[in-house]
């Protein structure tokens, strides 16, 4: 079975054709067997109804009846193994139809897999993978070297000259402070001055003096 298999599977290129045109066939021919056996079972049907309705009054006709659905019903044996024949054959034909295609398609496969291997060692292929990581390696680089920070500022300088900027600052505002004549309004009345407190000796030489006087 697999010898005729293999050899059909490497005959001619029109066998999947002549596959499919026997299928074809056949169908056709289990049409026709199906037509034949629906003839059949209406004759049967017939023969057996006219046997019915003579069996009584005419029993030669209902024996004929009798004996022509018996012929009938053979012929309706015959067909049916026919049929079962010819549908087992088609199974059994796609199947292997069915085989067929699926060995080309496998076979393309392998040939284009061939194909390809043929063009690609092992050598070309760790060479391929070096070169890949080497270029991967140099792209890393690259990247840190573009996102690598910029170099930063001493935060000891920055505050100094933070420092610095303050003291300039607050010595402009003083200069233009000291510069800012005061406004006394017309109106206003000046402050009484302060009178000075005398200190304690003084009172006491002044009550001495007033004392002798007297």
């Amino acid at each position: 079975m697999m010898a005729s298999f293999m050899s059909f599977f490497g005959g001619r290129r029109d066998s999947k054709q002549a596959a499919r045109d026997a299928i074809v066939t056949m169908r056709q021919q289990l049409q026709m067997i199906e037509k034949k056996e629906d003839f059949l079972q209406k004759k049967i049907d017939e023969e057996l109804k006219k046997a019915k309705a003579n069996a009584v009054s005419n029993k030669a006709v209902a024996t004929q009846a009798l004996r022509r659905k018996k012929q009938s019903e053979a012929e309706m044996e015959r067909l049916n193994g026919q049929r079962l024949q010819l549908e087992q054959q088609i199974n059994t034909l796609e199947s292997a139809n069915l085989n067929l295609e699926t060995m080309q398609v496998m076979k393309k496969a392998s040939d284009v897999l061939e194909q390809i291997h043929g063009r690609m060692g092992m050598n070309e292929v760790d060479a391929t993978m070096a070169r890949i990581a080497e270029q991967r390696e140099i792209a890393n680089e690259v990247a840190e070297a573009i996102s690598a920070p910029i170099e930063q500022v001493d935060e000891t300088e920055l505050r100094e000259e933070l420092a610095e900027l303050e003291q300039a600052q607050l010595d402009e505002r003083l200069a233009a402070a000291e510069h800012v004549p005061v406004h006394i309004p017309s109106g206003a009345r000046e402050a009484p001055k302060p009178i000075a407190v005398e200190d304690d000796e003084e009172a006491q030489l002044r009550e001495l003096q007033a004392a002798l006087a007297m």
